[in-house]
């Protein structure tokens, strides 16, 4: 079977869909990143643009990395596929696209000369990145000639330094930076931090002003599921497709990309980089918050709200959530009985969404481990939860119920104990699973359950746990009811199991 290649697009087998190689003459757009996240969300939305006759150009992706895969990316000539499978309005949906549109693929740290040469490009307008959430901080370093900076706001300002120098600082050499890093205000965290570097540099007077005045640095919010390379299935697709493709990524058909930036400019950079033209769920607006918000509390706030509880019940997947008729229930309720009607939008608007949610929790496709999910999930639970919880009681004079419940299923599923290996586990059906937080959290929830003995009440626990501000924030002992529900729930998952008392909260 052939390998992924320009001379393969002749050879196509009907059913993949792809934009034309050969006319796009220039490089627009440079991405730090080539993860699977970006390739099938990024360059599927250029090469569809591309596809429409809406735009015309090429990606140039460099790694963010020492180590990535680059190299895999030129060997097959910038080509690989994007296969979307899920459920839509009930309905099962897939789709497979050749992505066309990488001119080149490149590791800054081995060829920083073709990554600033890429930096002087006169066609080069656009640079999106995706570094981790991680990757968006400051970290002192020195600008070395011939060097690609660790950093990633370090590369950036080289990069920029290096155009300045080259092109010269007009409005027209300016650049639109679009960070995918999933952090509030990236583009505007971005921007400190490139002209931190640019201070630290004693960088000319003259390319602050030009990096403040003419390049864009926007705030963006992503959503795409992308469960990545199917390997499981590779063989049985490479005979459908009629070619090996190694770099394939699957993921699923919803995707949302909302840009914000100045009002006065939308327009002009909508038009220059027309994706929603194309048809492609992309909004431009000087507010992003209500999006944000939209998301954070109902997707990721229901993923936090429930993982734990149906993790510890047994259950190892998102789609055995949707598949198990005790952790629907729980999920239906507190979904649309707690969580959205409390998202600051248009009622019809955030019913809509939470169910493109449930449908998108229910793809036959995409294997969502719930033990990932999980990470971290102090801290998650405080962003994504409490700040319902705190609604919903400020409302009601009452704390949500399931809400309240995955708090008690939360501290229950912290219920654990250091091993030899100095590793701090957790113990489903006899059998030991991580947990995984920062060392102060795992400090705080250790000591509080190892002065606990079962069969005696857990008042007392939920009342010090609940008023650690080290957890939360704040003593959530103040928000009216919660503890009393907290501490009812976490008795009856002691006393008769996670399963039976979710299915007494769900009826």
């Amino acid at each position: 079977m052939p390998s992924l290649n320009r001379q393969t697009l002749s050879a196509l087998n009907a059913g993949v869909e792809a934009a034309a190689p050969n006319d796009l003459p220039v490089t627009r757009i440079l991405q730090i990143g080539d993860g699977n996240f970006l390739r099938a969300f990024v360059e599927w939305m250029v090469d569809v643009t591309n596809g429409t006759g809406k735009f015309n150009g090429r990606v140039t992706i460099a790694s963010p990395l020492p180590v990535g895969c680059t190299d895999k990316i030129t060997a097959q000539e910038g080509l690989y596929t994007v296969l979307l499978r899920g459920v839509q309005q009930g309905k099962q949906v897939t789709s497979r696209r050749l992505i066309t549109c990488v001119d080149k693929a490149m590791n800054p740290y081995a060829e920083w000369d073709a990554f600033l040469a890429c930096a002087a490009d006169p066609s080069l307008r656009f640079v999106v990145s995706n570094t981790t959430e991680a990757g968006i901080a400051y970290a002192e370093e020195a600008l070395e000639s011939g060097k690609c900076p660790n950093n990633f706001p370090a590369k950036v300002t080289a990069l920029l330094y290096h155009r300045f120098v080259q092109l010269g600082g007009t409005a027209k050499t300016g650049l639109v930076f679009l960070p995918c890093e999933l952090i509030e205000a990236n583009g505007t965290n971005l921007r400190r931090y490139v002209l931190q570097h640019a201070a630290a540099w004693n960088l000319p007077a003259e390319f602050v002003q030009w990096v403040e005045r003419d390049n864009v640095f926007l705030n963006t919010l992503v959503d795409r599921i992308v469960p990545g390379f199917p390997a499981g299935e590779a063989d049985a697709l490479y005979a459908e497709l009629g070619y090996t493709d190694p770099l394939m990524v699957a993921a699923e058909p919803f995707h949302l990309w909302v840009i914000e930036g100045p009002r006065e400019r939308l327009q002009a950079l909508s038009d220059e980089f027309p994706l929603a033209k194309a048809g492609l769920d992309v909004v431009w607006t000087d507010d992003l918050r209500p999006y944000r918000t939209r998301k954070v509390r109902i997707l990721n706030g229901a993923h936090t709200a429930s993982a734990l509880a149906a993790y510890t019940a047994g259950i190892d997947t998102v789609k055995g959530m949707i598949d198990d008729e005790v952790v629907s229930k729980y999920l239906d309720k507190l979904m649309f009985e707690e969580i959205v009607p409390f998202v600051p939008l248009a009622d019809a608007e955030r019913k809509q969404y939470a169910a493109t949610i449930m449908e998108r929790f229910a793809n036959p496709f995409i294997r969502h481990e719930l033990i990932s999910i999980a990470l971290n999930s102090v801290s998650k639970w405080q962003v994504r939860v409490l700040p319902t919880v705190k609604d919903f009681a400020a409302d009601r004079g009452i704390s949500p119920a399931c809400l309240g419940f995955s708090l008690a299923a939360l501290l229950n599923f912290y219920h654990g104990s250091f091993n030899a290996a100095g590793e701090y586990v957790g113990n489903r059906d006899g059998q030991p699973y991580p947990i995984k937080d920062n060392a102060e959290v795992l400090a705080v929830l250790s000591e509080a359950w190892r002065n606990w003995q079962p069969g005696q009440p857990t008042a007392a626990l939920v009342k010090s746990v609940l008023a650690d501000a080290r957890l939360w924030g704040e003593d959530l002992n103040a928000i009216k009811g919660l503890t009393d529900v907290v501490t009812q729930e976490l008795d009856n998952i002691k006393v008769k199991g996670v399963k039976t008392a979710m299915r007494e909260l769900a009826v």
